[in-house]
């Protein structure tokens, strides 16, 4: 007859309970998985079948009473790491989305704007638009199995237990100030050809007084916009594959992954 104390009970459960809140955390926010249009049954369901396809596999959970609050904690714990490690893939989808701004502001159409449903905000439409290439692009080069294969491999490179001060989280902030200059990076092209054509209306507007320059300027603004728009589409998933390549990386290394 099998026979279980407690504790070997409490390890059992926790074995599947602990890793399936950490993959939860991570779909919480995940790109694709994370979007509203997902229902969370399918979330669940697809977080506990990792669940417990990994469970036989990844290290010893501490022995935590499943009842205790130490255990609640735990869990806590391993959704926050779930949610991080998410949120370096997150920011790599943000990166489009500050483009579209930064380019819709120059090129006058950040007045045209539409709420997003799906995350709750409203951005200009540039952005929604870009904010879609780029995930398009993201799943092309199969980013979301790779994104999580890295949260498979947290489990055996940082176990259950570890702690989450201990994790370089300073390495998370940085990725902020990576997300303005990725984004300032891709829109400097754009940047400067719309700067060329104020300093050339500028100086229109000098020699030439008598033109009405708001309403001759927005069209050709808008249409040099829109045509910078063009020509940027060519360049732009050569340099995003770079970030997503980077951002996959900095998230192996931030739970102790050698890339």
């Amino acid at each position: 007859m099998l026979s279980l104390t407690s504790t070997e009970l409490s390890m059992l459960i926790g074995s599947l309970w602990w890793p399936f809140c950490r993959i939860m955390g991570a779909f919480m926010i995940m790109p694709l998985l994370g979007n509203s249009y997902v229902p969370a049954t399918v979330r669940i369901f697809l977080a506990l079948s990792i669940a417990a396809l990994i469970a036989p596999m990844q290290p010893p959970v501490p022995a935590v009473d499943a009842l205790s609050l130490g255990s609640l904690f735990l869990a806590i714990e391993q959704l926050l790491i779930g949610f991080i490690l998410a949120l370096f893939l997150t920011i790599l989808i943000h990166v489009m989305t500050m483009l579209g701004t930064i380019m819709s502001m120059q090129m006058g159409l950040a007045m045209a704007v539409m709420n997003d449903p799906a995350n709750g905000d409203t951005n200009p439409i540039l952005s929604e638009w870009l904010q879609i290439f780029g995930t398009l692009i993201f799943l092309a080069l199969d980013g979301h199995l790779v994104g999580l294969n890295i949260i498979v491999d947290s489990f055996r490179l940082w176990p259950i237990g570890n702690g989450i001060f201990d994790l370089p989280l300073m390495g998370l902030v940085s990725r902020m100030g990576w997300l303005f200059a990725a984004s300032l990076m891709l829109a400097i092209p754009a940047v400067l050809a719309m700067l060329m054509v104020n300093i050339t209306f500028g100086v229109l507007s000098r020699a030439a007084p008598s033109l009405n320059i708001f309403s001759l300027g927005f069209p050709m603004t808008l249409l040099m916009g829109l045509i910078c728009v063009f020509l940027s589409l060519s360049g732009i998933p050569t340099r995003y594959s770079n970030l997503c390549l980077d951002a996959l990386t900095a998230m192996y290394q931030f739970i102790g992954g050698i890339s």
